[in-house]
């Protein structure tokens, strides 16, 4: 994810080579506000102008690529208009069963280049669809493209963890900055950006390409959007695929402290697999010992920061193997030359978060995530909180608290959270590893219980986020038939999975790090800066 900052170390594949540009056609915080003005109905959109698709891989694909026009307040549809990118490949099957919008989570993720997860879809589940990807307001090609600080993950940056009031001081300081930088960047935008307007942007794309109904594929933050979306429009539901489940018990701010315990427990799941392989990487058969290794170095960056890396910057390179297994054996090489005293294989793994609009999935993730819902005012809320977790878990607590302390002083009013209902839902597929940290196995089963028609699977006993399509067969045969036909298996009574398949696969340990596949880079796109 762009190689920017923590949780989104893969997201460079995306925005390196698959995210596509249409060129066709072109303080502290208030108390929540009420509920805004639901969509204005009479809002008809413009058609999609369709052409050349900017990106290679999307060309290659025969995507074609446009730009759909919506109101930036839907309570005033004559008023402003802003632009969402939006990419499309027709299906490929006699008969087609509709239009697959995709969100890739986030929130803030560009989506454009998942017009091409069809393809992914094996026996020729993908065919009868035509496979829409998108980029949210204000993300990626959509016009305006909201960034706040493209320097604001610059590499040199102290420990995450407020050891010194002077530590504390640079984070609180660096948080408030930002959100101040949001806010003078585009304020109007931040005012009409959050989940409830997302569906209303779904709802003008599906105007658009004149669907009485949608298909939906959503991974991770893309499944509170669809769980939001089915909620307010169950009768414009048709299939729908739910990847990576967030609760929607604990938006936000609860999301990310239950995030923090299993990370903990993922990362040494990542260093016991290192000693499993001590004949490729030489670091030693005790999982304890490679922990030491990691904890060693960013104790030293701690005491002794680069000037071009530091102790948050560490932690961030090994925040992708809590999330995925798929980087795991580069990851295992970077610890390898940490033990020799070398951080050039980080550094470089690392890449240069910085520069005009590298800041674009985190600010859209923050637009949306401290507009949906309160946060608390009071430091030392977080303070106690975080200091708590991070006692027993403390791989990612206080880079995760950091990461959303913006919110705190975010310059629009936050709302209410949409109470999610899927009782008029048609049958849904759910899928999740029983690890998966960005979105705990709790929500699943929360989400399972809203969606009565639902039925979930599981990669028992996996740690991959949002991992679907990614070649385990007892997964992906079940989403192809489900889609093929709207067959589901059976639900089972209780509160737990309904179908167990084995979880993805850790990679094969190599002598020097393996490239991804294209299919790794696409299936790794999808998931951006998950939630955290």
């Amino acid at each position: 994810m762009r190689k920017l900052v923590s949780a989104v170390a893969a997201a460079a594949l995306f925005s390196a080579g698959l995210a596509g540009v249409a060129t066709a056609g072109g303080a502290t915080a208030a108390p929540a506000r009420t509920a805004p003005v639901p969509a204005h109905r009479g809002y008809t959109p413009p058609p999609i102008h369709w052409g050349t698709c900017s990106s290679p891989s999307l060309q290659s694909a025969g995507a074609k690529c446009g730009m759909l026009t919506v109101p930036l307040d839907y309570a005033k549809p004559t008023g402003k208009k802003i632009q969402l990118a939006v990419s499309r490949i027709k299906h490929t099957a006699k008969k087609s069963q509709g239009v697959m919008l995709v969100n890739p989570g986030g929130p803030g993720g560009s989506g454009l280049g998942l017009a091409r997860l069809g393809a992914y879809v094996p026996n020729g589940g993908g065919a009868p669809y035509d496979w829409i990807g998108f980029d949210p307001r204000g993300v990626g090609s959509s016009k305006p493209s909201l960034s706040c600080d493209g320097d604001f993950f610059a590499p040199g940056r102290p420990s995450y963890v407020p050891t010194t009031p002077q530590i504390a001081d640079y984070w609180q300081d660096k948080a408030a900055g930002y959100a101040v930088a949001c806010k003078e960047a585009n304020l109007p935008l931040l005012k009409h950006t959050d989940t409830r307007t997302w569906v209303q942007d779904m709802e003008s794309i599906r105007k658009a390409l004149h669907q009485k109904k949608i298909n939906y594929y959503g991974f991770s933050y893309g499944t509170y959007l669809g769980q939001v979306y089915a909620t307010q429009h169950p009768d414009r539901v048709r299939r729908f695929v739910f990847d990576g489940v967030v609760n929607p018990k604990d938006v936000w701010y609860d999301a990310n402290l239950e995030q923090d315990k299993q990370f903990d427990v993922n990362i040494d799941v990542f260093f016991d697999w290192v000693a499993a392989h001590d004949d490729t990487y030489g670091l030693g058969t005790d999982g304890g010992a490679v922990r030491q290794i990691y904890y060693d170095t960013l104790q030293d960056l701690t005491d002794h920061p680069q000037a071009d890396f530091g102790a948050a910057d560490w932690n961030d390179v090994f925040v992708g193997a809590g999330y995925y297994v798929y980087g795991w054996d580069d990851l295992a090489h970077v610890l390898v030359a940490a033990a020799d005293g070398k951080l050039g294989p980080a550094k470089s793994y690392l890449g240069d978060p910085t520069g005009p609009g590298a800041d674009n999935t985190y600010a859209n993730y923050l637009a949306v995530e401290c507009t949906d819902a309160p946060w608390p005012t009071d430091w030392s809320t977080w303070q106690q909180d975080n200091d708590a977790i991070h006692a027993e878990h403390p791989f990612l607590t206080w880079n995760n608290a950091w990461w959303n302390a913006p919110c705190r002083t975010w310059p629009v009013q936050p709302g209410r959270p949409v109470k999610v209902d899927g009782s008029k839902a048609p049958p849904i597929l759910l899928i999740e590893e029983t690890n998966d940290a960005a979105t705990p196995w709790a929500g699943a089963i929360e989400v399972r219980k809203l969606f009565r028609k639902s039925v979930l699977i599981e990669g028992v006993g996996g740690t991959t986020h949002a991992g679907s399509l990614s070649g385990v067969g007892c997964t992906d045969n079940t989403i192809a038939r489900y889609l093929k036909t709207g067959k589901l298996p059976d639900r089972k009574p209780g509160n737990d999975s309904d179908v167990k398949c084995k979880p993805v696969p850790p990679p094969t340990p190599s002598a020097s790090g393996a490239r991804p596949t294209p299919r790794e880079r696409l299936l790794t796109a999808a998931r951006p800066v998950v939630l955290h």
